[in-house]
């Protein structure tokens, strides 16, 4: 009989343009990308180890999109959440570079029009941003409101993705 343990954490940081970034995840997918000063960042698990080798292709899939080379990431994402969230970050991924939608157009899209409240707080849970472009969705009249990242980064890749890549 095998017996297996917790499946093992690891995490590592790099500088990017916006500051710090921390990947986390396993052997097989990333499970969070968080800035510094996130706003929902959760404590490592115990049993997270630092090591940059798990996540060297999404680092490089990371620097290609600043370098505006990328535009869709190809690496496996697991984000935990519930079923809600789970539908509206799959919809976050059919949001094009370079384009945003409103959080009542995303409620939309998720099938339920009264679920825009929900829909905002699923969008600030994301626990793999950019990857999963959270960023891409704003108010109604084009404001910006309530990144957890911070407003900057997320203005700050609005204008990035607006450049279009070569």
């Amino acid at each position: 009989m095998t017996v297996s343990g917790p499946t093992l954490q690891y995490f590592t940081e790099f500088s990017s343009p916006i500051g710090l970034l921390q990947l986390r995840g396993t052997e097989a997918a990333i499970t969070g990308v968080y800035m510094e000063d996130h706003r929902r960042i959760p404590a490592l698990p115990a049993n997270a180890r630092r090591d940059g080798a798990p996540f060297r292709d999404a680092q490089r899939e990371l620097e290609e999109y600043f370098a505006l080379e990328r535009r869709q990431f190809s690496i496996a994402v697991e984000a935990s959440g519930t079923d809600f969230q789970q539908r509206v970050w799959q919809e976050l991924r059919c949001i094009t570079y370079g384009t945003t939608v409103s959080y009542a157009e995303l409620a939309r899209r998720v099938g339920n029009l009264n679920a825009v409240r929900a829909v905002g707080m699923a969008n600030s849970r994301n626990p793999v941003s950019i990857l999963v472009p959270c960023h891409r969705v704003i108010a109604a009249n084009g404001s910006l409101r309530g990144y957890s990242g911070g407003l900057e980064r997320q203005q700050f890749l609005l204008a990035l993705e607006a450049r279009q890549p070569a």
